[in-house]
């Protein structure tokens, strides 16, 4: 992903960067009462007005991902001589999950692993909102498509999975030409009403609107003729 695509709020030890592209403008980042994120403010995000432990909590709440902070390159923790480049960025969630919206998207959280994405882009490698209406522009990302088309789902999860032996660890997700969306790793599937009801290591999900068992892939792709690269 093209650098000009982030817009860069500059601090003097953390640096956040907005992706409009991938933003599905759930407002988590300006309905807080932190000085953090401020509407109509220029520029609207100022990470020195708060402490780092506050970027921290407000940047995390970002459902798709659109959000995510790092040490400025000038900051002592960017210029400590064997330093990684990674440090002082937001660490992944102890257990991978997927939280089922309500006639909404898939918003997934972990170490995540987007296969096919650019392993240098931040974007998308902690929290990732994935569209299951099958009408986003942006596939595999969710653009607030699921409002226009009418998409309806309770967001209920009916099955249980197979259990998991641990937590954490590497999520992949894997989107299949003109499929589901596979996730392969330790997971959690929660449903709407937030209660955890799938797990297991690995679990395909619907991501073109049809199938008769949401959340998860039922094949109903391919009767449907559903076409995603």
């Amino acid at each position: 992903m093209s650098m000009s695509k982030l817009l860069t709020f500059k601090g003097t030890d953390l640096t956040v960067t907005w992706d409009k592209t991938i933003c599905t403008h759930a407002e988590e980042c300006i309905r807080t009462d932190s000085k953090l994120f401020e509407k109509g403010r220029s520029p609207w995000g100022q990470p020195d007005l708060v402490e780092a432990e506050e970027v921290d909590r407000i940047v995390r709440r970002c459902p798709s991902g659109a959000l995510q902070y790092g040490a400025t390159i000038e900051s002592a923790i960017g210029n400590t001589p064997g330093s990684s480049k990674n440090e002082g960025a937001e660490q992944p969630e102890p257990e991978n999950t997927v939280t089922v919206v309500p006639n909404g998207p898939l918003y997934v959280r972990g170490n995540l692993s987007i296969v096919g994405s650019d392993p240098e882009n931040p974007t998308s490698a902690r929290r990732v909102a994935l569209c299951r209406c099958g009408h986003s522009k942006n596939k595999p990302f969710c653009d607030n498509s699921h409002v226009e088309a009418g998409f309806q789902d309770t967001g209920a999860v009916g099955r249980e999975g197979p259990g998991l032996e641990e937590k954490g660890g590497v999520l992949q997700v894997q989107t299949n030409k003109n499929g589901s969306v596979r996730l392969i790793g330790n997971v959690t599937v929660k449903a709407a009403s937030g209660c955890s009801r799938w797990n297991g290591p690995k679990v395909s999900m619907c991501r073109c609107g049809l199938s008769k068992q949401k959340p998860f892939c039922d094949g109903s792709h391919r009767e449907g003729n559903f076409e995603a690269e």
